[in-house]
């Protein structure tokens, strides 16, 4: 492969990945916690978007719960955004002449 055609196929991977950030960025995934008691939208640029609580926590009175039960929807989220960013980095780069052992 000469000098030229892998500069061309670098350029094309910088548009490609600017592209998927673009995408993700838009891209809204919500995790839940408590059995959907709560509800976190993280969009794919890892911001958190929302937090929903169901009003019968309140009731509980129990600020420990609600704190985990937050928690843990927000890394539900993280998490469920992480799987979906791994997999448009693999589509995007299925096709690309990589050296052996190269990953993003």
């Amino acid at each position: 492969m000469n000098l030229g055609k892998m500069m061309q196929q670098a350029r094309l991977m910088q548009e490609k990945m600017a592209q998927m950030q673009e995408k993700m960025a838009q891209m809204q995934v919500s995790g839940e916690a408590g059995g959907g008691m709560v509800k976190a939208t993280v969009s794919g640029d890892r911001v958190v978007r929302s937090v929903e609580i169901d009003s019968s926590l309140w009731a509980e009175q129990d600020k420990e719960l609600v704190e985990d039960l937050v928690t843990a929807a927000i890394n539900a989220a993280l998490a469920a955004v992480e799987e979906q960013v791994k997999e448009k980095q693999n589509e995007m780069l299925s096709g690309l002449p990589l050296p052996p052992g190269f990953s993003l």
